[in-house]
């Protein structure tokens, strides 16, 4: 079985409906990592020098490869990625190898294998 690695970085009030709907999608679980910053084509905006920007999550899915463009698309669509700008991102990488995964393996062997 051959797993990616989706990272997501959605706007904290997002967070919670973007992992339900990964794991509806075939997820099996995710790490998350609270008040990631980053910044886009435009600057991030100051008041009186403090910034206001919307704090970030980032997001990691270890994540079976042939469920993996389902979840990529489920979460773009559920944090609203492509209708504004700066909503977050989110993007797959390959794994090379893991290991801890056993578990998952297990359960995902009979779901992947209706999807073939």
């Amino acid at each position: 079985m051959h797993f990616k690695l989706i990272i997501a970085f959605v706007n904290e009030d997002k967070t919670n409906k973007v992992l339900n709907a990964a794991r509806e999608a075939g997820a099996t679980g995710a790490t998350v990592i609270n008040h990631a910053r980053g910044e886009g084509l435009e600057p991030i905006k100051t008041f009186f020098g403090l910034q206001l920007e919307t704090q970030r999550d980032v997001l990691l899915l270890v994540v079976e490869e042939h469920l993996s463009r389902t979840i990529l698309e489920k979460i773009a669509n559920v944090a609203g990625f492509e209708e504004k700008v700066g909503a977050g991102i989110a993007f797959q990488i390959d794994v090379e190898d893991a290991i801890g995964v056993s578990h998952q393996i297990r359960k995902l062997t009979t779901v992947v294998e209706e999807q073939i």
